[in-house]
């Protein structure tokens, strides 16, 4: 199918872009890399009256290590992550992940910004941004306001930008020292939407699990914190008996939703194998 009649504006500056949001509210859509925009218009499931083409923005771009975190523009490429020194050295996380995102093709056009945007529950940049602490940078006709990962996704494709917002960058915290990573997915087809994804990411310093954050998508509305699972390992040993003790606690923390990759108690199942495969990768963890 064809995308419906709609005008294109191609700003040149942050600025321009919201003055172009402002002036047609509602009616107005941001293209990014457009992987997943593009498609929903062709099926009509997207009707927007105006593109507002962020492309030519250079402010959005780039990946930028200062002292105390790593800034990644909304429009940075997922091959320019995949393909970052700095993501693999400060933020070994988010290299992991990159690869089980969708094929090359869509990887040398999206963008970080325009996923997390997008906030589909199934995708793994939302939830490593909340595994790693991010604040998402948002630019509105008032200034630049701060959002932290765990307070922005709202639900199926429901974030907490407003009106005429846009993501600038994500500013995630340099790791300290003794901290690990680890992440993993399900998926029918390489490529495909995660059946059940996980990304964590904590302290395994002293032979201990500490301060763990352990992240769920595919499975709820939004990405999902398991908190009752990261209070089971806190300050226990990061060893396998532990980890198997605390995958009890996941009935407490997943409520999933059946869908057309299976039924709640096949997610759920899902979820707790993941999550032991993951979590037995950190650093750390005694056989």
């Amino acid at each position: 199918m064809k995308a419906p009649r709609f005008a294109y504006a191609r700003p040149a500056s942050v600025a321009e872009a919201l003055a172009l949001l402002a002036e047609h509210k509602g009616d107005a859509r941001v293209l990014a890399g457009g992987q997943s925009l593009v498609p929903m218009m062709n099926f009509r499931l997207a009707a927007p009256k105006v593109l507002v083409d962020i492309n030519r923005i250079a402010a959005l771009t780039g990946i930028k290590v200062t002292r105390n975190h790593i800034r990644i523009g909304a429009l940075t490429r997922h091959v320019e992550l995949e393909r970052s020194a700095d993501v693999a050295r400060h933020l070994p996380l988010i290299a992991a992940a990159m690869p089980h995102i969708a094929h090359p093709a869509i990887r040398n056009r999206g963008t970080f910004g325009g996923s997390c945007a997008l906030a589909d529950p199934a995708a793994e940049l939302p939830a490593c941004a909340i595994a790693l602490g991010a604040i998402f940078v948002v630019a509105g006709k008032k200034g630049e306001r701060r959002i932290a990962a765990e307070d922005f996704f709202k639900g199926l494709y429901a974030t907490a930008l407003k009106a005429g917002e846009l993501i600038a960058a994500a500013e995630f915290p340099l790791p300290k020292s003794g901290y690990a990573s680890a992440f993993g997915e399900l998926a029918r087809r390489h490529g495909d939407y995660a059946m059940v994804g996980i990304a964590a990411h904590g302290s395994t310093q002293d032979g201990k699990f500490s301060d763990m954050r352990v992240v769920f998508f595919g499975v709820a509305d939004r990405p999902q914190r398991a908190m009752q699972l990261e209070r089971a390992l806190d300050g226990r040993p990061a060893a396998a008996k532990t980890i198997e003790g605390a995958l009890g606690e996941l009935h407490a923390d997943l409520s999933p939703r059946a869908d057309f990759h299976g039924t709640a108690a096949t997610k759920r199942h899902l979820a707790k194998v993941l999550a032991g495969r993951v979590l037995k990768t950190m650093q750390g963890v005694a056989a």
